[in-house]
């Protein structure tokens, strides 16, 4: 090795000297820190590559760029993400040049965190204390001063700030992430759709396209089940327990046992304790080893998740007992007209069947939401709830009705909805007690305006009611009821279709009559 003293005075490292030890944080990580090198004279590109040519940091190499004027260099700039030093001359096509790349940098680019170091053979030409006070640079060196050791130092330096910045920065977005994200996740309803929802979002805080599991441990049981995963572990979605064999498995097992997050790369499971006393892990493999302020900012959002947890379990609950109360309803007007069996379980079925046929077919975008395909099923299950106002004698009677009794027995429309639309409105918003209401009000309505109770035309009728009104009928002719026998198959289709465009909504009929071409055993009852 040359004497210190000269490797000092000379902008060259001697060729058997050893490479710059990395910082030994860990496992090497494989990116590269971006330099890039602005200078007009070439021998300065060659000999600051030579200088840095074993420089690492932190495990990671140098990687550097060269541009010879201030306009490629801002090209380069532009163009090229996450550089985190620039070495830049002062004098090139201009007097002024790097100055004013400087400034461009910051003014035009937005570029805050990127460390400049102003380096002149002039220093006459661009005073030292005018700069730094001028322009946002970070150090300013005269190229005679910058040995190797110096230039070694100033590299140095510069990544670290960069390096410090770049985390704060990452820190503000992870954070409008988290903030975000979880006001995204209370939006998600089912629980699988929520936990997939938490893998993105810590994706997305970790800015790595990282594999992901999560597993929910139901109370006391100690049985581990897989609620969602991604990636390289999606093949877990089709398990209910967390196989012991998993390569995950012991981190898993060992941060549910001590009740903290683990982080012991490239397995890294955080743990969530929720109020109502479930225990949740979330399992990432970023490629490299996590940041202390990545993790910090993790935990962040682990706390921000357990309350969401905690929410979206309420909200199944009190979904639960919405739906418990719907099936009662139902079941006390079925409960007087026993002649009906399952009808109200099959026009939940085909109502909620033929919804979405129509919603494939891409008609009614604006009546056919995501709402009313997850709620029309149980709301058709209402239709005849007003049924509990009509007397037994006219209800249950067999044979045919007189006028009277007919005018009696339309009745039960208006009470229906008269009955949901008051208990719906005890709820703020949409619910299966609004679906529910518009269908007992218009499932007796015809397209045509000759139903009733209101004589609503077309799309005046709200469509879930126009959907039931088809499977109501549809089923009604198919099954034998008190005042007549079941109709065949063929002639009940033939009954629908005749009624398109006078009694029913023709789109509907065209979708249900799809359904059936389909699946011709649609309607029919099982041997």
């Amino acid at each position: 090795m040359t004497d210190s003293n000269a490797a000092d005075d000379n902008w060259l490292i001697d060729e058997d000297e050893e490479d710059t030890p990395a910082s030994g944080l860990g496992a090497p990580d494989q990116r590269l820190w971006r330099v890039l090198i602005v200078d007009d004279d070439v021998d300065v590109h060659a000999v600051t590559r030579l200088a840095l040519r074993n420089v690492s940091f932190k495990g990671r190499e140098l990687e550097l760029f060269s541009a010879y004027s201030g306009r490629e260099a801002y090209d380069i700039l532009r163009d090229t993400p996450d550089i985190a030093l620039v070495l830049l001359d002062v004098v090139m096509e201009t007097d002024d040049a790097g100055l004013l790349l400087a400034r461009r940098i910051r003014e035009e680019l937005h570029n805050s965190i990127v460390r400049v170091v102003l380096r002149t053979g002039q220093p006459g030409q661009a005073p030292e204390q005018r700069v730094i006070i001028e322009y946002d640079i970070n150090d300013y060196k005269a190229k005679t001063e910058l040995t190797t050791q110096k230039l070694f130092t100033t590299v140095i330096s510069a990544l670290r700030a960069y390096e410090s910045l770049n985390m704060l920065e990452r820190s503000r977005i992870g954070l409008g992430k988290i903030l975000a994200g979880a006001t995204n996740l209370y939006q998600i309803h089912s629980l699988r759709e929520f936990a997939s929802g938490v893998l993105n979002q810590v994706s997305a805080i970790l800015d790595v396209g990282s594999d992901g599991v999560l597993c929910l441990m139901q109370g006391d049981t100690g049985i581990t089940t897989v609620v969602a995963a991604t990636g390289g572990y999606s093949s877990l979605n089709s398990e209910e327990l967390m196989p012991a064999s998993h390569p995950l498995w012991p981190t898993i097992a060992k941060a549910f046992a001590e009740k903290k997050s683990q982080f012991e790369h490239p397995a890294n499971v955080l743990f969530i304790h929720t109020q109502e006393n479930r225990e949740v892990a979330i399992s990432v493999t970023p490629p490299w080893p996590l940041a202390q302020i990545q993790r910090d900012l993790l935990e962040v959002f682990c706390q921000r998740i357990a309350a969401a947890f905690d929410n979206l379990y309420m909200f199944g609950q009190l979904r639960k007992a919405q739906e418990a109360t719907v099936v009662a309803l139902a079941d006390l007007a079925e409960f007087r007209d026993s002649g009906t069996g399952g009808h109200v379980r099959r026009v939940q079925m085909l109502s909620s069947a033929l919804a979405q046929r129509l919603h494939e077919r891409g008609a009614y975008p604006d009546e056919i939401t995501p709402q009313l395909l997850e709620m029309i099923g149980l709301a058709s299950i209402l239709h005849d709830v007003g049924k509990v106002a009509t007397p037994d004698h006219i209800l249950l009677k067999p044979g045919i009705h007189t006028p009277e009794e007919r005018a009696e027995m339309q009745q039960h429309a208006g009470v229906g909805q008269t009955i949901l639309e008051r208990a719906a409105n005890m709820v703020d918003g949409v619910s299966y007690l609004t679906y529910g209401a518009q269908i007992a009000g218009g499932h007796h309505e015809h397209w045509d305006g000759n139903g009733y109770p209101n004589q609503l035309k077309g799309r005046a009728i709200p469509i879930a009611a126009r959907i039931v009104a088809v499977i109501d009928v549809f089923d009604s002719l198919l099954h034998e009821r008190p005042y007549k026998e079941p109709w065949p198959h063929t002639e009940a289709v033939a009954y629908i279709k005749d009624r398109a465009g006078k009694q029913f909504d023709p789109e509907v009929v065209a979708a249900l009559l799809e359904m059936i071409e389909r699946d011709p055993s649609i309607g029919r009852t099982p041997e």
